[in-house]
């Protein structure tokens, strides 16, 4: 039992042995310093090797956008913005509203739920859904999805908002290049 490790350990180990062999073509000693910590000091200016220190200190590769920065999230927010929220998860790329009815027909409520599929402002970025909710007295109640006009305006609107968006972001933020700068 003990030599079918081996047999697998041997090749493994001389691949690896491979892979740590150096690949360069040499270096010319007399380019270098003999003392060691020159030769340290000469390598961190010129940015080769490993610092321990530089590692520690970087916080992670995460890259967090930040719903203001997000124009179809804002537009989205601007669109429904007369309901109440129930659940808003940026990270997670969703909007729920609360059962929404206004004082015409108390009978009759509707609730949204907006997800986000991509950042990009595009015609199939938002999975729109909309719930609506008929009670009949206010205790025999029937929901149901709708589709059709209601999903279409709202789509609408909110690309329409944030394509204004970020038009004034890229208005805003624009700057000539002026090559006397450099």
């Amino acid at each position: 039992m003990l030599s079918k490790k081996y047999k697998i350990l041997g090749p493994f180990c001389i691949i690896i042995v491979f892979f740590l062999n150096s690949c360069g073509t040499g270096v010319d000693a007399r380019k270098y310093p003999p003392d060691p910590k020159l030769r340290v000091q000469k390598n961190i200016e010129e940015g080769r090797g490993f610092r321990l220190n530089d590692v520690l200190k970087e916080k992670g590769g995460t890259n967090f956008e930040f719903s203001s920065s997000n124009e179809l999230w804002r537009a989205s927010l601007d669109a429904i913005d007369f309901m109440p929220l129930t659940s808003v998860n940026y990270s997670g790329g969703i909007i729920i509203t609360d059962w929404y009815s206004n004082d015409q027909n108390s009978n009759e409520s509707i609730k949204i739920s907006i997800r986000f599929l991509t950042n990009e402002i595009r015609s199939d970025a938002l999975d729109i859904k909309v719930f609506k909710k008929t009670c009949r007295n206010g205790v025999n109640c029937k929901i149901s999805e709708t589709t059709g006009e209601v999903i279409t305006e709202l789509n609408k609107t909110i690309l329409k908002l944030a394509t204004t968006y970020k038009t004034k972001t890229k208005k805003e933020n624009f700057k000539p290049y002026n090559a006397k700068q450099f």
